[in-house]
């Protein structure tokens, strides 16, 4: 046996011992894990704020003085570009919240003031209706004055409320120093991420350089090409997919608000703007959007709310067949079948950032497997699908053209012989 053969063997042989360890020991072996997930966990989203930013940076750095031969300029490019692309985001946030929260805070109190109202018109109602049955009705009417604030029990409410006190006050100041114990931790992963963030866009180009140094040194150019080829697909993927969804959130949110406006619905800029950030998740987020605004709408008139779910459903439907494709296009290349899977498989592990990167990270595999396969097919001979069926499109398309240029020659030799 050679040496490089005994090594391989050896490594297969530690793999197998390794899995079979974790499988024996599952518990202690997913603790070990989670212990380390939640160790790493602000570094990670970190690096998912920073590869997001980096798309607005990389764009402000090409347009921020890129013909400057002045040194100062040159150095203050970076900094300069990361602190604007930061308050762009906030600027965003900002400007959502400030349209939606006043109309919701506006909406619930309406439901409040509403609901009272309402509840005595149904009673009343009901009662009428029952006065047919006059024995059901005063049963219906003495359930309803058990009800009544006046008739209440004070001091059966009083005593269940002391014993509440007596037993619940230490539940409730556990769980409420749960809560704040929650937020803080939140709190504190959020500030790490955001400073991790600006340490990786301040030294992206550094730190690019180190990874290839290592790669370099570590492993051959054959493995180099391939990994950096499988990165370069994901960041190409990735990139397009946030891209188009931002693109076609905002083209989503206006083509609604100028659609309420015209039809004179309530709620115009608040829906369009939950329809517009909602959107960004795919295939279901657009109906979250509705679903709510649709909701806040009926309680105002309901019969607006339900030409407000027919507009959006038309408007989706056009807009899915019409503007998606286009501002999107082919660059995620993921069959809708796979979309739907993604978007839940990807929401049931990671919950909305699954749903957002579940379908770019799909389309990623997706594309390297079937890149593999026709590389696969080739070295064996036999033509890739996508190959024949373009043919057979090309095929059809000359055809057509053939057809088209015959008609234009009898045309034209016709209108000869008629002179």
């Amino acid at each position: 046996m050679e040496k490089k053969e005994i090594k391989r063997y050896a490594v297969i042989s530690l793999f197998v011992i390794g899995i079979c360890l974790a499988v024996k020991n599952f518990g202690i072996f997913a603790k070990f894990i989670g212990v380390i997930y939640s160790a790493v966990y602000p570094l990670i989203l970190g690096s998912i704020i920073a590869y997001i930013f980096n798309i607005i940076l990389s764009g402000l750095e090409k347009r921020y003085f890129p013909n400057t031969k002045s040194v100062g300029i040159q150095k203050a490019r970076r900094p300069v570009c990361i602190i604007l692309s930061f308050l762009i985001v906030l600027a965003i946030i900002a400007l959502i919240l400030k349209i939606v929260i006043p109309e919701l805070f506006g909406a619930f109190k309406l439901i409040f003031e509403e609901i009272p109202p309402l509840i005595e018109n149904i009673s009343n109602y009901a009662f009428k209706m029952l006065e047919e049955y006059p024995d059901i009705q005063k049963e219906a009417i003495a359930l309803y004055s058990e009800f009544d604030v006046k008739s209440l029990d004070w001091a059966n409410i009083t005593e269940k409320a002391a014993g509440f006190l007596k037993t619940g006050v230490m539940g409730i100041i556990t769980s409420a120093v749960g809560i704040v114990g929650a937020v803080a931790g939140t709190t504190t992963n959020v500030v790490i991420a955001l400073i991790f963030a600006i340490y990786l866009l301040a030294r992206k180009d550094k730190l690019h350089s180190d990874v290839n140094r290592f790669q370099n040194v570590l492993f051959k150019d054959t493995t180099n090409q391939k990994v950096n080829k499988v990165f370069k697909t994901a960041d190409d993927t990735f990139k397009s997919f946030f891209v188009g969804q931002f693109i076609e959130a905002i083209l989503l949110g206006c083509l609604c608000f100028i659609g309420m406006k015209i039809l004179q619905l309530p709620y115009a800029a608040m829906s369009s703007v939950l329809v517009g950030v909602t959107a960004l998740i795919p295939v279901i987020g657009g109906f979250i959007g509705a679903g709510i605004s649709a909701f806040i709408i009926c309680t105002e008139n309901p019969m607006q709310a339900l030409i407000f779910v027919v507009f959006l459903l038309i408007l989706q439907q056009l807009e899915g067949n019409i503007v998606y494709p286009k501002v999107v296009g082919n660059s995620v290349g993921l069959p809708g079948i796979w979309v739907l899977a993604a978007v839940t498989v990807g929401a049931g592990l990671g919950g909305i950032i699954g749903m957002l990167i579940g379908v770019p990270l799909t389309a990623t595999t997706y594309k390297l497997i079937f890149e593999y396969l026709r590389n696969k097919e080739k070295s064996m001979g036999i033509k890739p699908i996508e190959e024949k069926t373009e043919k057979k499109e090309s095929k059809k398309k000359l055809n057509i053209t053939k057809k088209q240029d015959n008609k234009k020659r009898k045309k034209s030799t016709n209108t000869k012989t008629k002179k």
